[in-house]
């Protein structure tokens, strides 16, 4: 792939020009923020503006709403010899593009699993694709050769390709992705109107389910109206989860109720949990596989600049490698809490050397630990 133009230059549009541009390929940037545009091009991800002469792949980094009226503006312009998109949703991009008439001879539908809840070109990295998934959802009309530069943009941004037809894809993220974020934020929507007081008592768990409530919301909506039936379902079997939950609780919480009723709602409530617990094992892990819980130590880390490289260089410097980390800031005082999970015949090895070297050890968490 020589050239390549990216339309759209936001956190995944960004990224990917700047895992081309350090294979070699030529980018060109193109944005209807001219802003957004210039700051992908002032960290290196191309060259702002049209391509003057056709290239040979442009990526659609836009919503899944605006990707077949761009993709048909593109085409009619000639701007690329093929054309893939990123959006999370594919069923609706492609009925729209078929009606506008495009070409779907040259277009390849992509989705990379990879970004965050923050967006913009100042979030990019060359590296956010790396051993990622990247869905391609190439038509019955799709080309060979249309596919092949689809797969050589995976291959070039380090991910890993993944065929699936379109409906597929969509049922897919409606349950690990779109689903999900909407039951985030109506969570965090709940602490809109708590006092201060009550936030304040907020422990590390809420962070984690509301973190991705940051994402940018009108984004959000698009994507979620983009796939809206899948979404709906998923979400009426969410519901239906949540009643069965409440009703065991209420069983539970009736003091009239007979010690039968309340064994049954204990066990529900049990089976509930435990269905959760084995919901989250499955997820896989860094080598595509579920990974083992992992220990903790748990240290004080204080607000200063460099403590925490200080304290990742002094696990490096033991030869212990750091298998995740957790990071809590307390609201009272200007120091956090960092667990670093390492493999368990390393742990107490761990714990004492850094204590050895004046780092202030709270504690060994287990993986069962909340």
């Amino acid at each position: 792939m020589r050239s390549a133009a990216i339309v759209g230059t936001g956190l995944i549009g960004t990224s990917v020009a700047l895992a081309l541009r350090a294979g070699g390929t030529v980018t060109h940037l193109i944005d209807t923020d001219p802003r957004a545009a210039r700051t992908a091009e002032a960290l290196g991800a191309g060259t702002t503006g049209m391509p003057r002469d056709v290239v040979d792949l442009a990526v659609v980094a836009v919503p899944p709403t605006q990707v077949a009226p761009v993709l048909a503006s593109l085409q009619v312009q000639g701007v690329a010899r093929f054309y893939t998109d990123v959006a999370g949703v594919k069923s609706l991009p492609r009925r729209e593009a078929e009606a506008l008439g495009c070409d779907l001879t040259s277009m390849v539908g992509g989705h990379p699993l990879a970004g965050g809840e923050r967006s913009g070109p100042l979030t990019a990295r060359a590296d956010l694709f790396e051993g990622r998934p990247w869905v391609l959802v190439p038509s019955e009309a799709t080309s060979t050769q249309a596919l092949n530069c689809a797969l050589e943009l995976v291959a070039l941004c380090g991910a890993t390709s993944v065929l699936l037809d379109a409906e597929t894809h969509d049922r897919a993220m409606a349950l690990v992705s779109h689903t999900p974020h909407l039951l985030c934020s109506l969570a965090a929507a709940r602490l809109s109107d708590l006092d201060e007081s009550v936030l304040r008592l907020a422990g590390h768990g809420l962070r984690d389910i509301t973190r991705i409530a940051d994402g940018n919301p009108a984004l959000w909506a698009d994507v979620l109206a983009a796939n809206a039936g899948p979404v709906a379902a998923a979400l009426d079997a969410f519901a239906t989860d949540v009643r069965e939950a409440a009703d065991a609780l209420r069983a539970l919480a009736d003091d009239n109720g007979q010690g039968s009723e309340r064994t049954r709602g204990g066990d529900r409530l049990s089976l509930s949990l435990q269905k959760g617990a084995d919901g989250r094992s499955g997820i896989p892990g860094r080598y595509g596989v579920p990974e083992p819980a992992f220990p903790a130590v748990e240290v004080a880390v204080g607000d200063a600049p460099g403590e925490l490289a200080r304290l990742f260089g002094d696990v490096a410097a033991v030869g212990c490698n750091i298998e995740d980390v957790d990071i809590e800031h307390s609201s009272e005082r200007r120091a956090g809490r960092v667990r670093v999970f390492v493999v368990r015949d390393r742990l107490y090895d761990l714990a004492a050397e850094l204590r050895s070297r004046n780092w202030d050890v709270q504690g060994l968490l287990s993986p069962a630990a909340p």
